[in-house]
């Protein structure tokens, strides 16, 4: 298992990719493919293992495919269909991200049909197995390595950076769902696994501890959120930063994990069950 640091934005401690053997567990955006590549060498990757498709954990994917045409790339279904024409999630992330849009992820480039292996979550194959574990999004898998016992959970075992005191859960909109992460949860502990691997940042051996902690993480910030709004959600994260950490993993984390984004999901999701009950 190789962790590959792409200093997003310079800086460390944000996006890792997960080099295992001839795989990429989520090679990250467009914009730090110099450094992956750098990394990398003389290597070239079979298939590239994509959690989900947000850009910070997918936006290269397109790119690699253009440098290396048959890489193969692997995806959930509900995914599948923004790789191989990724116009409108573009459109849509511009709107948000405007001209630091480029900077921040780069190209995105599309990806051919032929490339992509589409999942649905239970298969097993080239000595990995597929868990449908969305929650942090609605197209969110995660993979177990058969040798090692390793899960690479993307962002559905959080964020959590070295040392590790402090770990939270990503919940930027449209796709937070609480009880489908708790099931998520469910899953990945049923797995047994040795070590998570996660995107942001690292691997982490304390599995059942880790797992409670996320629990209890998503409980206490989405009750947060139902009695606040997003400036106050926002001040209590970074007041959480400031406690827990010093002051350049405080900005890795916020980097990985904008406070600012983060109400906005667990709003959204809180209203639709005001709305469900209200239609009930």
């Amino acid at each position: 298992m190789r962790a590959i640091d792409v200093f997003h934005e310079g800086r460390e401690h944000v996006i890792c990719v997960w080099q295992v053997d001839d795989v990429l567990v989520d090679p990250g955006p467009e914009s730090t493919s110099d450094t992956l590549l750098d990394a990398l060498g003389d290597e070239e990757p079979r298939a590239l293992l994509l959690t989900h498709i947000h850009f910070d954990h997918a936006g290269a994917a397109g790119a690699l495919v253009r440098r290396w045409p048959d890489l193969e790339v692997w995806v959930h279904e509900r995914g599948a269909r923004h790789l191989a024409d990724p116009t409108r999630l573009v459109a849509s992330a511009k709107r948000l991200y405007g001209d630091e849009f480029d900077r921040l992820w780069g190209e995105v480039v599309p990806i051919p049909e032929k490339n992509l292996r589409v999942l649905h979550g239970g298969e097993s194959q080239d000595g990995w197995a597929v868990a449908y574990t969305p929650g942090h999004a609605s197209h969110h898998v995660s993979y177990r390595h058969a040798d090692s016992g390793w899960v690479f959970a993307g962002d559905t075992a959080g964020v959590r950076m070295p040392p590790g005191e402090l770990l939270l859960a990503p919940t930027p909109p449209p796709d937070f769902d609480l009880a489908a992460w708790r099931s998520s949860i469910d899953t990945i502990a049923a797995w047994e696994p040795q070590a998570l691997a996660i995107t942001h940042f690292g691997d982490f051996r304390d599995v059942t501890e880790h797992l409670e902690r996320l629990r209890e993480a998503l409980a206490r910030w989405s009750e947060l959120a139902a009695r606040t709004d997003g400036d106050g959600y926002a001040a209590a994260l970074r007041a959480e930063f400031a406690a827990k950490l010093d002051d350049d993993a405080a900005a890795s984390f916020a980097q990985a994990m904008p406070p600012e984004d983060q109400w906005l999901g667990i709003d959204r999701y809180l209203q639709g069950l005001r709305r469900a009950g209200a239609g009930g």
